[in-house]
């Protein structure tokens, strides 16, 4: 991670994001935004499959429970934006993954 770069402040860029995208998103399954967001419920479940539909406000997800081995769970959001910002952590792996979505989608901040 930049050692310049503070982690509150990471942390505030990716919520802006997140805030920004999900009024601002493509359904598509593949749409840029759909992406970050499931690779971030990826990264904090560490899960696989992960599925939103942003209608119903569900996630479809499968998260490990043992070596290899996965189950699949369905449940529903009453707001989307608020479980994806509960889904970021403050440890410094997940700082080098949100600064590299924030390098993705071009949002620097003055250090």
């Amino acid at each position: 991670m930049n050692n310049n770069t503070n982690p509150n402040t990471t942390l505030d860029e990716v919520k802006n994001l997140i805030s920004y995208s999900i009024y601002n998103f493509d359904s598509e399954e593949n749409s840029n935004y759909n992406l970050m967001h499931r690779a971030i419920i990826k990264k904090y479940f560490d899960a696989k499959n992960v599925k939103i539909n942003y209608k119903e406000q569900t996630v479809d997800l499968k998260i490990p429970v043992g070596k290899r081995k996965y189950t699949g769970i369905t449940f529903e959001c009453q707001d989307l934006e608020r479980f994806l910002k509960s889904c970021l952590k403050k440890d410094e792996k997940s700082m080098d993954f949100y600064q590299e979505i924030l390098n993705h989608y071009n949002i620097y901040h003055a250090a």
